[in-house]
């Protein structure tokens, strides 16, 4: 029996002493992952402890990550007070933002000390794809955007004033970015397009051309009045006009090429009457044709209707002499008239 209790105390003490020596290995292997990282988390008084940080490996949360941002965020004097909390930044760096992007946000907000930038508004600004740390930068330093933009297709933007004069202008528009319109705010984009067509609406309302060269501000704040910056995600500070040159004369030449199109319109109505004209005249010329027709059909039912008189007794040989008699004074009358014979009317013997 005492020897058997000996065996039973020795494997005991094998079975502690080995898992003493496991946990001493677990214990060392966790310290020299995250004495760093601890170190650093103590004495720059983020809190963050050593099951914090094994409960980030667990949670397939960057470590490194979270006491890196946590530490610059304390650094700047950034509290927890403000929901800048180690779970707050785990749950934004597991739902895929950028956490040092947005706590290096914060801290140029804070420091700007113009700017109210909430963790929840910055984490919502990154996860929705927008660049805050960009976005806060355009707040604090206000951004000039060319209008037209850079890469469109004209270099100008082309308006005319009521007298017909055509003028081309560049200009600047200087926005801030506004926080809170950042999330579902319209871009640049929608700027450039809102600004340039304010541009060329104040230039159509002016008289003359005049007008608008001898006072250019004239354009900034009648769209300035108009509030373009609506639903966007920037706030207009100042429209300037960068260049401002006259072109053509559109309404002269708008009036040129009505005059000619109305020139060809008339010229083609004239044609059409000449043509029916001469439509007409050749009609009455075939009517005339056609009546001469009946005219000669008729004279030649003459001559037969004289043979059948003969015949019948009706007419004598003076009476047929005094009517060759007549047609030839009366041709003679035509001929001294000058008048000629008149065709068909040749009596026949």
């Amino acid at each position: 029996m005492p020897l058997i209790a000996q065996e039973s105390i020795t494997v005991w003490t094998i079975i502690i002493v080995a898992a003493v020596v496991i946990f001493g290995l677990i214990v060392f292997a966790v310290l020299a992952r995250y004495f760093r990282l601890w170190i650093q988390s103590v004495t720059t008084g983020a809190g963050i402890g050593i099951l914090d940080l094994l409960g980030m490996t667990f949670r397939k949360v960057n470590p490194t990550v979270i006491v890196r941002s946590k530490i610059m965020a304390v650094q700047a004097g950034l509290t927890d007070e403000m929901g800048i909390t180690s779970k707050a930044l785990e749950a934004h760096y597991l739902a895929g933002g950028n956490v040092p992007l947005v706590i290096r946000a914060m801290i140029a907000a804070s420091k700007a000390k113009i700017i109210d930038l909430p963790f929840k508004l910055a984490t919502a600004i990154d996860l929705a794809g927008r660049n805050v740390l960009e976005a806060v930068q355009t707040s604090v330093y206000p951004k000039v955007i060319d209008c037209p933009g850079r890469n469109s297709a004209r270099p100008t933007l082309d308006a005319v004033a009521k007298n017909g004069i055509q003028l081309r202008v560049k200009a600047r528009v200087t926005v801030r970015a506004n926080l809170k319109q950042l999330i579902g705010g319209a871009t640049e984009e929608t700027i450039i397009a809102r600004v340039g067509e304010g541009i060329i609406r104040a230039i159509g309302e002016a008289e003359t051309h005049s007008e608008v060269l001898e006072n250019p501000d004239r354009i900034s704040k009648a769209v300035l009045n108009r509030r373009l910056d609506a639903q966007t995600a920037f706030e207009i500070v100042s429209i300037d006009i960068a260049d401002i040159d006259v072109a053509e004369n559109i309404g002269a030449r708008l009036q040129a090429d009505q005059a000619e199109a109305d020139t060809r319109t008339a010229r083609a109505k004239a044609e059409s009457r000449r043509a029916l004209a001469v439509a007409r005249e050749q009609e009455m010329i075939a009517r005339i044709e056609q009546s001469r027709a009946k005219v000669v059909e008729a004279e030649a039912e003459v001559p037969k209707a004289i043979a059948a008189a003969f015949r019948e007794g009706r007419l004598g040989i003076l009476d047929y002499y005094r009517l060759r008699n007549v047609q030839a004074d009366t041709e003679m009358r035509l001929a001294i008239a000058g008048t000629g014979t008149r065709n068909g009317q040749r009596g026949s013997s």
